[in-house]
């Protein structure tokens, strides 16, 4: 691990616990079976939806992603705070990152092309499927590969693609402040003059999952933090009964006339997370400012775990 990567103070011990009811093993086990079902039976899609033309495959993704929440037990509420952009000019989504289902659920709403990091390129079938799906691959271990990166990235958004991003670049349990946005992806956008979305992704229990807002703790059983195993949060989500994800698709923020991609990054966290807490500082961040103090590791280096950035 490199000292400048983000990290996140949050653990499964600590932070991944579900207090709320739960599901008998047998009705748990066959979520499972489930969900995992139909996320195989969509990778094994993905070279012949290729094939598709625009429209069709947007629309595919979009039924394949929205099922994959429900199959393993979790319902999905989304809320559009502002109209849609106009076709034709490239969209940088930005979403706050807590679970493995932070991805099906964006896919589900503005599918596009994901940013992984390039380890997953040589991973077994996953990486060939992922190269297939459009996935962006970028190299985070080397700060020097970081301009790059972002070339990649605008370059993708001046073709007038959609490119999916978690700028956190890690996953934080959802109970605290959340992140800091890291800038560089923002300079992409800058670049290429293409629109912000930002989107806030929340998790909820049924006793705190109204209809307009929901309200209370987030639910710990669906953080994918620390060296939690991919294995454990999806026994520990199917067992947990009356999760709800929430979904806000935010307000568009255009590029024009933000003080560089510091502003155009903290403006975007505001609108999903709200105003950072001031930090102690002690790492760099991506330009080789000073940045948070690390706390824990970073998951984004275990390749096990992770299909993200």
């Amino acid at each position: 691990m490199t000292g400048w990567l983000p990290v996140a103070p949050c653990t499964p011990d600590g932070c991944a616990r579900h207090t709320g009811a739960v599901r008998a093993p047998l009705p748990a086990a066959l979520l499972l079976l489930s969900g995992c079902a139909l996320v195989l039976l969509g990778a094994a899609c993905v070279p012949l939806v290729r094939l598709l033309g625009a429209g069709p495959r947007r629309r595919l993704t979009r039924r394949w992603a929205r099922a994959v929440p429900h199959a393993f037990g979790v319902r999905v509420r989304v809320r559009l705070h502002a109209p849609d952009r106009a076709p034709g000019g490239g969209e940088l989504v930005v979403a706050n990152h807590i679970s493995w289902l932070d991805i099906p659920l964006v896919a589900s709403v503005l599918p596009g092309r994901m940013v992984a990091k390039r380890e997953i390129r040589c991973w077994p079938l996953l990486g060939s499927l992922a190269a297939l799906g459009g996935t962006l691959f970028i190299d985070r271990d080397r700060l020097r590969a970081l301009p790059a990166a972002v070339r990649t990235i605008a370059t993708a958004l001046r073709s007038g693609s959609r490119v999916v991003v978690f700028p956190e670049g890690s996953t934080w349990c959802g109970r605290g402040g959340g992140g800091a946005f890291r800038p560089a992806v923002f300079q992409a956008a800058i670049d290429a003059r293409a629109t912000v979305r930002p989107v806030r992704i929340t998790y909820r229990t049924a006793a705190h999952s109204r209809a307009e807002h929901p309200t209370g703790p987030a639910a710990g059983a669906v953080a994918f933090v620390g060296a939690d195993p991919l294995a454990a949060s999806l026994w520990r989500v199917v067992r947990a009964a009356g999760l709800t994800a929430h979904v806000d698709l935010l307000a568009p923020i255009p590029v024009d006339g933000e003080d560089g991609r510091r502003a155009l990054a903290r403006r975007a966290r505001t609108a999903v997370l709200g105003p950072e807490e001031p930090r102690r500082t002690g790492l760099s961040d991506l330009s080789g400012r000073p940045g948070q103090t690390a706390v824990a590791s970073d998951r984004a280096n275990r390749p096990a775990e992770s299909v993200h950035h």
